[in-house]
C-alpha cells in the first residue's frame, strides 16, 4: 500500500461522493467501511452525504488508509494531473486478458477514448460511451473529429489506474464506426444508453463501433 502522507490542503467539496465512489469500488459497505477506518457507520453516511464536509487531516488519513488510496487522491488534489503519477510498484505483472475480461471491465458505460486518422495526424479524443448489443455507443454533434472516423476502423480504449497501489489495466476495442441513422435503431440507443456526453449541447449524431477485435492487459503486483 502507498505511503499515506498528511494533505497539504483539506478537500474543497465533493469528498462525499469520493468517499462513497470509492467505498463501491473496492465492493465495501458503509458498516465494513466504519469498521476499517474505526469510525461510526453514521459518520461515514454523514460524510458521504455532505459533499461540503471537511473532516479533520488524522480522520482523512484513516479514511484513505481504510479505503486503501491517499487523501490527496479522496479530496480530488489529482483531478487536474494525469493518472499514473505514483511511484511503480517494486515487483509489477504484467498478465493479458481474455475477451470475457475485457468485456466486464468495459461494463455498461464510462469515458473512453477514440482513436481516429484524419487527414492532417492521428487524433485520439475522450468520449462519453455506453455499451449497448455488445458495441460502443455514443453520441456527438456534425463536425467534431470524431466523425472522421465514420466507415473507417478505429480504436477505442478504456483504462483504469489505482496510483495507490500502483495497480491498472487497459482495453482496446477495434472496429468500424458507423453512424446509426434508423430511427428504430436510434429511439432503441436513447432508451439502453447510461451515458449522456458531459460536454453538454445539442448532440443527437449517434456513433456504433463494433467489436470486431479486443485485448487488455492489466498491470498488478506480487
Amino acid at each position: 500500500m502507498a505511503e499515506h502522507k498528511p494533505p497539504g490542503r483539506l478537500p474543497q467539496g465533493d469528498l462525499g461522493r469520493r468517499i462513497e465512489q470509492r467505498r463501491r469500488e473496492l465492493g465495501l459497505t458503509v458498516e465494513e467501511l466504519a469498521f476499517r477506518a474505526a469510525m461510526a457507520p453514521a459518520y461515514i453516511e454523514h460524510l458521504e452525504k455532505h459533499s461540503t464536509a471537511a473532516p479533520e487531516a488524522g480522520t482523512l488519513l484513516r479514511l484513505a488508509g481504510a479505503l486503501r488510496t491517499s487523501a490527496t487522491e479522496l479530496g480530488g488534489g489529482h483531478v487536474d494531473l494525469p493518472s499514473g503519477l505514483g511511484q511503480a510498484a517494486r515487483t509489477p505483472r504484467f498478465s493479458e486478458l481474455g475477451e470475457e475480461d475485457c468485456r466486464r471491465l468495459l461494463s455498461t458505460h464510462g469515458v473512453g477514448r477514440i482513436a481516429v486518422s484524419t487527414d492532417g495526424a492521428p487524433v485520439v479524443v475522450p468520449v462519453n460511451y455506453s455499451v449497448v448489443d455488445d458495441a460502443i455507443v455514443f453520441r456527438t454533434q456534425t463536425g467534431t473529429v470524431s466523425l472522421q472516423g465514420l466507415d473507417r476502423e478505429v480504436a477505442f480504449e478504456v483504462d483504469r489506474l489505482d496510483d495507490a497501489l500502483s495497480q491498472g489495466w487497459s482495453v482496446v476495442v477495434h472496429g468500424t464506426a458507423e453512424q446509426v441513422t434508423d430511427p428504430d435503431a436510434v429511439r432503441r440507443l436513447a432508451e439502453r444508453a447510461y451515458s449522456a456526453p458531459w460536454a453538454g449541447g445539442e448532440r443527437d449524431v449517434w456513433v456504433r463501433i463494433g467489436m470486431s477485435a479486443l485485448t487488455g492487459r492489466r498491470i498488478d503486483t506480487w
